[in-house]
Parts: structure tokens; sequence; C-alpha cells
């Protein structure tokens, strides 16, 4: 039962993250005057190499280059 209630909690943690960085990421970008395409593109990048980048920086703060690389 715990499991299950830490995997729902984090799920809902991951979509509500998802949606701030969205929202933020966009208004950011429409208040410096970028067109529509160029911010989804910024977004939809950011959003799938920040999970590497985080591994990543999590490995290397360890001291486990190997799973860095």
């Amino acid at each position: 039962m715990t499991t299950a209630l830490l995997f729902i909690g984090g799920l809902v943690g991951l979509i509500a993250g998802a949606e701030i960085l969205v929202r933020g990421g966009t208004s950011i970008a429409r208040r410096t005057g970028l067109s529509p395409v160029v911010i989804g593109l910024t977004v939809v990048a950011f959003g799938t190499s920040a999970p590497e980048f985080a591994v990543s920086i999590g490995a290397a703060t360890r001291n486990e280059a190997d799973l860095a690389v």
C-alpha cells in the first residue's frame, strides 16, 4: 500500500513539475519575442534532456563517472 501511495505521489509531483516548467518556459520565451515554434522546440529539447542531465550530475557528485558516461 505504501509503495502505491509513493508511486501515485511521485507521478502527481512529476506532472505538476512538468506543467510548471512548461508554463514558466513559455512565459519567459513569449516575453522575449520568440516564435511559438522555437518555444515548443526548446521546451521539448530541455524536457527530454533534463532527466539525463540530472542523472549525470548526481553520478558525478557521487564519484560514479561510469554512470554519467
